[in-house]
């Protein structure tokens, strides 16, 4: 099953006309979702396009929209497929509005007392069209909201910047247009930076580069990176950060690890001097008036949302342990300290002319120093947190 999306129709269109040449026979299966952050459930779309009979006469569902999770409604349909027509290509076509990683975690997730979707299909590779002047618009836009939907039943505001960010981030595959007249100065730096916004991914010029039969090979075959990192375990927050090394065409990106507690007093007066240069950065944070939790840090454009994503693992917490990735797992094991377990910083910045040793010496001056570290997590407790405010205590202080 193919995947794709893009940041304008018709960014999304190209995307799917290149993988219908390499695949023609295709059932595409178009959604759109409305709705906002209300109590109410957003109406969903479906539009079946392309291959035989069978396969659309599955779906009769589709004359008019449904009412509810679009999660589960999207399963039904591909579930129906499956059954009328085994062995079938069909490509998922998302709109914009639509966080594909966590639609698609949500969408895999096996139901008690049904099958699951990985048992009926193997995913390609998560394909999307990006229009390059819209892209660098999206990602300086930090002053309105977006609704998004991903792995819950109803809507969640964020940053138009945010919005475009995780799309860039979620693909496997990105073919960037050429866009409007105005904008072809600007394409080879869009794709500069999404070359470090998403080094794992492959970026392809809607050109030649798009037009070689490889590369549409590439949109329709199964990708064992999946296997690797489902859609469920690249939710994940406590993932392997990914950074491209060097400078091209201006846009560079610097990983920050440290094995000890952020002040966050510290951290938030160093912000002015992190973010003005910073397009986004992704990690996970340990903050000393939180010793528990992990931190999900995401920036985009200078938006900064820090929150509490989960917990630590611990040594003996069986569920935890099974409940978390193959590769949170792995680095776990490999990064364990018989004290503070998997607790640890991470974060890679992306920007424009990003001044790496200055921004790791703003970081490194914010976490706890020797004497701090030794009065331990009741002291910790205690320190002033103006980002995540302070922390309820029990009748014990």
């Amino acid at each position: 099953m193919g995947v794709v999306s893009g940041n304008t129709p018709e960014a999304r269109g190209r995307v799917l006309d290149l993988l219908l040449r390499a695949s023609p026979d295709a059932l595409v299966l178009s959604v759109s979702v409305l709705g906002d952050a209300s109590e109410r459930y957003p109406s969903v779309q479906r539009l079946a396009s392309g291959g035989d009979e069978r396969q659309r006469a599955s779906l009769t569902s589709l004359s008019q929209a449904a009412t509810g999770d679009p999660a589960v409604i999207v399963r039904q349909d591909l579930r129906a497929i499956a059954r009328a027509a085994a062995g079938a290509h069909v490509v998922l076509a998302l709109p914009g509005n639509v966080d594909a990683v966590a639609f698609l975690a949500e969408l895999w997730r096996a139901r008690p007392g049904t099958s699951a979707l990985r048992d009926y299909y193997d995913l390609a590779p998560l394909a999307v069209g990006l229009d390059p002047g819209r892209l660098l618009r999206d990602l300086g836009c930090v002053h309105r909201a977006v609704q998004v939907f991903g792995d819950r039943p109803r809507a969640v505001p964020v940053t138009v910047a945010e919005a475009a960010a995780r799309q860039s981030e979620a693909a496997q595959v990105m073919v960037l247009g050429k866009g409007l007249e105005e904008d072809r100065g600007r394409r080879e730096g869009s794709r500069a930076l999404l070359a470090h916004l998403n080094p794992s991914a492959t970026v392809l010029l809607d050109d030649a580069e798009a037009d070689d039969g490889v590369s549409l090979m590439t949109l329709t075959r199964p990708d064992p990176r999946w296997a690797v990192a489902g859609p469920e375990d690249r939710l994940d927050v406590v993932t392997p950060v990914v950074r491209r090394c060097g400078v091209d065409h201006g846009v560079a990106s610097v990983l920050w690890r440290s094995r000890r507690p952020l002040h966050p007093e510290r951290l938030a007066e160093s912000l002015p001097r992190i973010m003005p240069s910073v397009v986004r950065g992704r990690g996970h944070l340990w903050v000393a008036t939180r010793p528990d939790a992990v931190i999900s840090w995401r920036s985009a454009g200078r938006h900064l949302e820090l929150r509490e994503a989960g917990r630590w693992l611990e040594d003996g917490d069986t569920e935890g342990w099974r409940a978390a990735s193959a590769q949170r797992r792995t680095l776990a094991s490999w990064y364990w300290d018989d004290r503070y377990g998997e607790r640890r910083n991470e974060i890679v910045f992306t920007g424009a002319e990003l001044d790496q040793d200055r921004l790791r010496t703003v970081l490194d001056a914010a976490v706890l120093d020797d004497r701090e570290l030794a009065l331990g997590e009741a002291h910790w407790a205690c320190l002033p947190d103006p980002l995540l405010g302070s922390v309820a205590r029990g009748p014990d202080g």
